[in-house]
C-alpha cells in the first residue's frame, strides 16, 4: 500500500465520471477505466507526422545520448564514457560543469519552425526536461538547474512553443517523471516507492507549471518504468488534465504514467521506443523513433551513413499510417542551438515527399488492409465518409515496379474504379485480376516528370471493398 500524498498535491478530480447537466461536460474519474475512455482529439489523429527534439545539457558532450550521465557515474559506468572523460577533461570535472557551457547561442526558434513546417510534420515535441533533471524553462522547482539560471540563459521551451504556434504547429513538451540522482527520489526509491516526497515536490509540480505557464497541446511522459501510476499519482493528473486545466479540450498524452500503464492505459501507445507494429492496432499508437540511427540527442561523431535514408523514413510512414499509427521522428539539435544541415536536409526530403503525398497519408483512416498480399513493399490508407464508407484508397508503393504493370492483390474493383498517382494528372489503364485485385499499366514516364524520387503514392477511386 503506498502512502498518499494526494491532498497535498495541486490536483483535483471528481469522484465519478458523469456529464455535468447545465454544460454536457464530461467528467473523468481517476480511473484508468474512466481515463482510458476518452477519446483521442481529432487533431492528433489526424496530424500524422511529427518532429521529436532532444536537448539538454547531454548535447554539450554530444557523445553516447542523452543517458551520458548515468553512463558516467551511474552503478554500472560504461568504461566508454568514462574513458572519453578521462582522456577529455582536466580531473575533477563534474556533469554540472557541462551546464555553462549549453550556451544555445545560435538558436532562432522561428529558424526552427520554418525547418519543422517545411518538414511537413504537424506537430513538434520538446524535451522539456530529460532524465538529467535539467529544466528547459524558468521553473521554481529546479533552482540553478535549469536554462533560465545557467546555460542558455534564456526560456528555451516558451521561446519555441511561440514559434511553432506562429507557424500553425502543435506544440509538445516531452518531461521524464524521474530525474537519474535527485536526492528526494532516490529515497523514495530506497523506500521501495512507499513514499512519494519526489513525486509531491517536484514531478508533479512541474507538470502542472508546464500546463499552466504554455499550455501544451500534448504531454510526452517517460521516466517512469521503476514505479507504479500510483506512485506517480498519474490518474489523479491525468483527470485534472482531462476535466479542469487550460487545455482540457485540446490536449494528447501518451502512455508512460507508470509501470502498470505502459502500452496498456493513458492516451495514445508509444509502448517501446521504436513501435512499430506493421499491424493494425486496436488503439492509436505513435512510433517515436529517430533520424539518426544510434542515438536520440546529437553526436559529434555522427556519420552520414547512420541517418535514415528517405526510402526508409517513407517505409516507416508508409508502414505507420497504414496501421493507424503517427511518426515522431527524432532529431538532436547541438548545444549551440542550431539543427546540423544533414538533419535539415532530410526534413526538408521528408517536406518535399509529403508535399505531393500528403493526400496519402494526413487524415486518413487504414483500410480493410494494411499490406498488400501479392506487393510486399505496398502500404494502404484510405478516406472514409462519416458513415464509415470507403471514399479512396490510396497504396503507398515503396519500389518503382520493375515492370510495366503493378499488380495488387487487396482492392476489390467495380466498373467505376479509377486509378492515378499523386502529383501526376494523367489517370492510368487497369485491369481485373480473375479473384480480386488488379493489374496497373504503368506507361513509360521520364524520370524527371516523376512527382517524386521516393515511395509513389496511386490512388484508387470505386474500391468496393
Amino acid at each position: 500500500m503506498h502512502e498518499s500524498k494526494e491532498n497535498s498535491l495541486p490536483l483535483r478530480f471528481s469522484k465519478t465520471a458523469r456529464k455535468d447537466a447545465k454544460n454536457k461536460e464530461i467528467r473523468y474519474e481517476p480511473t484508468w477505466e474512466s481515463i482510458d475512455s476518452r477519446p483521442i482529439p481529432q487533431w492528433y489523429d489526424e496530424a500524422k507526422i511529427g518532429i521529436f527534439l532532444h536537448w539538454g545539457v547531454f548535447s554539450v558532450p554530444s557523445y553516447a545520448g542523452a543517458w551520458f550521465w548515468y553512463f558516467w557515474k551511474g552503478p554500472k559506468p560504461v568504461r566508454e564514457v568514462v574513458d572519453f572523460m578521462k582522456n577529455n577533461y582536466r580531473p575533477g570535472f563534474t556533469y554540472v560543469d557541462f551546464a555553462p557551457m549549453f550556451t544555445a547561442e545560435f538558436y532562432n526558434p522561428d529558424q526552427w519552425a520554418d525547418i519543422f513546417k517545411a518538414s511537413g510534420a504537424k506537430y513538434v515535441v520538446l524535451t522539456t526536461k530529460h532524465h538529467e533533471g535539467f529544466c528547459n524553462w524558468a521553473t521554481k522547482y529546479s533552482w540553478n538547474w535549469n536554462s533560465v539560471d545557467v546555460g542558455p540563459r534564456r526560456d528555451l521551451v516558451g521561446d519555441l512553443a511561440k514559434a511553432l504556434r506562429k507557424k500553425g504547429l502543435a506544440f509538445g513538451a516531452y518531461h521524464s517523471m524521474f530525474d537519474f540522482f535527485n536526492p528526494m527520489f532516490l529515497r523514495d526509491q530506497a523506500n521501495h516507492f512507499t513514499t512519494q516526497e519526489f513525486v509531491r515536490e517536484k514531478a508533479l509540480p512541474e507538470l502542472h507549471e508546464l500546463v499552466n505557464n504554455y499550455q501544451p497541446d500534448l504531454i510526452w511522459s517517460d521516466g517512469d518504468w521503476m514505479a507504479p501510476s500510483s506512485y506517480w499519482n498519474s490518474t489523479h493528473f491525468l483527470v485534472w488534465l482531462y476535466n479542469d486545466s487550460p487545455v482540457k479540450d485540446r490536449i494528447v498524452v501518451n502512455d508512460r504514467w507508470g509501470s502498470d500503464a505502459e502500452c496498456k492505459h493513458g492516451g495514445y501507445l508509444s509502448c517501446s521506443d521504436h513501435y512499430n507494429p506493421k499491424k493494425l492496432q486496436k488503439r492509436k499508437f505513435e512510433d517515436a523513433t529517430t533520424m539518426d540511427k544510434y542515438a536520440w540527442a546529437y553526436r559529434r561523431n555522427i556519420n552520414i551513413e547512420d541517418l535514415n535514408t528517405m526510402e526508409e523514413v517513407t517505409t516507416l510512414i508508409a508502414q505507420v499510417v497504414s496501421c493507424g499509427g503517427n511518426l515522431l521522428i527524432n532529431v538532436g539539435p547541438t548545444k549551440e542551438g542550431t539543427i546540423i544541415p544533414a538533419f535539415q536536409e532530410r526534413l526538408k526530403q521528408m517536406g518535399q515527399w509529403l508535399s505531393v503525398n500528403g493526400e496519402g497519408v494526413y487524415a486518413t483512416k487504414p483500410w480493410t488492409h494494411q499490406n498488400d498480399g501479392v506487393s510486399r513493399d505496398v502500404w494502404y490508407t484510405s478516406t472514409r465518409a462519416d458513415n464509415g464508407t470507403v471514399i479512396n484508397v490510396y497504396a503507398i508503393v515503396l519500389s518503382w515496379p520493375e515492370s510495366s504493370n503493378l499488380t495488387l492483390a487487396s482492392p476489390v474493383t467495380t466498373a467505376n474504379t479509377t486509378v492515378t498517382m499523386l502529383g501526376y494528372n494523367t489517370p492510368f489503364k487497369w485491369s481485373p485480376l480473375p479473384n480480386s485485385g488488379l493489374q496497373i499499366q504503368i506507361p513509360a514516364i521520364p524520370f524527371n516528370q516523376l512527382p517524386c524520387k521516393w515511395a509513389w503514392v496511386f490512388k484508387l477511386t470505386g474500391i468496393s471493398n
